[in-house]
């Protein structure tokens, strides 16, 4: 692996997407960052906004609609343009970030001393099993050790931010994220929450005495009438990323399963919990205070079902179903209660 302390230089980054994987990229951007590189970041339109929000990065932007779904000239053009604005440019090192391949096909004539591609079959380009992808990043794009600190790899905060679209009222505030889980090619539904377990914890939160916040993207309106009648804010649709951020650092907890918005929360320092069921919260989960994952399924013996490729069919999803909103309730408490509450994983089972 190169020393990136003794070879600093231009580095680009091809990772398009989705959110959450170019949040896990970050702290190994940043570590290059601090170590001389200037980082250049081939991205997709979806997360462009939110690199834009870091100085130290200077994002290449891709349209991934047309490179993945489309098989026409549109898709011919936009592989030349992006050619064209790479050729521009020495690299000491091309970090292909991706494992579909098709993605290498935008590198084909880049000018790189060295080039680092992912591929499933070798263990060196791999993400090994269960450990934090934030590590495992680190150690193929910047020959990081194996032996690592939490807090050199926690969440990295975007350092220019505009103003939060929706000022504080004076209550506690609490955001859901009832939807996601979804991107161009899958609608990964086993990862998401039940959404009547979502309403119960609203309804929960709002007794408390909360203001309760729906958040999410704009595919995912069809949340909206599940809520209905729920005295709170529906604010699904209505921001880009940088917005969404500035807002989850207003919120004093956000409730979230494993999806782009758990990431994006995950950068700032409100209170944080997750829940997991078919994924694994150890490769994701954001290391810093005051975050909680609740892994359900406990006693299941096909959790985690995910092989980091496909999910298998499930009509049940009892991982997720197992995880009852008394007990995100008390999650989000504890939270709340602590100002440096440690990380943690705790497994729970329908019994919780």
């Amino acid at each position: 692996m190169t020393d990136t302390k003794s070879q600093p230089g231009k580095t680009l980054i091809v990772k398009l997407g989705a959110i959450g994987d170019v949040c896990l990229v970050l702290p190994a951007a940043w570590k290059l960052h601090r170590a001389g590189h200037e980082i250049h970041w081939l991205c997709g339109k979806t997360v462009a906004p939110l690199l834009a929000c870091y100085s130290w990065i200077h994002p290449i932007v891709a349209d991934e609609s047309l490179i993945l779904r489309s098989r026409n000239f549109g898709t011919l053009r936009e592989i030349a343009r992006l050619w064209r604005i790479l050729l521009g440019t020495q690299y000491d090192q091309c970090a292909l970030l991706q494992f579909d391949r098709r993605y290498r096909i935008l590198t084909v004539f880049t000018r790189a001393r060295r080039t680092l591609l992912l591929d499933r079959a070798d263990r060196l380009r791999n993400l090994v099993g269960e450990r934090p992808h934030t590590a495992e990043y680190a150690r193929i794009l910047c020959g990081a050790a194996t032996e690592f600190t939490r807090e050199e790899f926690a969440p990295v905060a975007p350092d220019r931010l505009p103003e939060n679209p929706m000022p504080r009222t004076g209550k506690t505030r609490i955001a859901l994220v009832p939807g996601g889980a979804r991107n161009l090619l899958n609608d990964d539904y086993q990862r998401r929450w039940p959404i009547a377990s979502y309403r119960a914890l609203a309804q929960l939160l709002l007794d408390c005495g909360y203001e309760v916040v729906l958040t999410g993207g704009p595919g995912d309106q069809w949340v909206t009438e599940h809520f209905a009648g729920l005295p709170l804010e529906n604010r699904i649709g209505a921001w880009k990323l940088p917005q969404t951020v500035v807002f989850y650092q207003s919120c004093d907890c956000v409730v979230t399963h494993d999806t782009g918005p758990l990431h994006l929360a995950g950068l700032t320092d409100c209170g944080l919990v997750a829940i997991f069921g078919a994924t694994a919260p150890s490769k994701c989960l954001p290391r810093r205070s005051r975050v909680v994952a609740l892994w359900g399924g406990a006693r299941l013996a096909c959790r985690p079902c995910y092989d980091g490729k496909t999910f298998p069919s499930c009509e049940t999803v009892a991982c997720m179903a197992s995880v009852s909103p008394l007990a995100v309730l008390h999650s989000v408490t504890q939270v709340l209660q602590s100002a440096d509450l440690p990380w943690k994983i705790e497994e729970v089972d329908a019994e919780a």
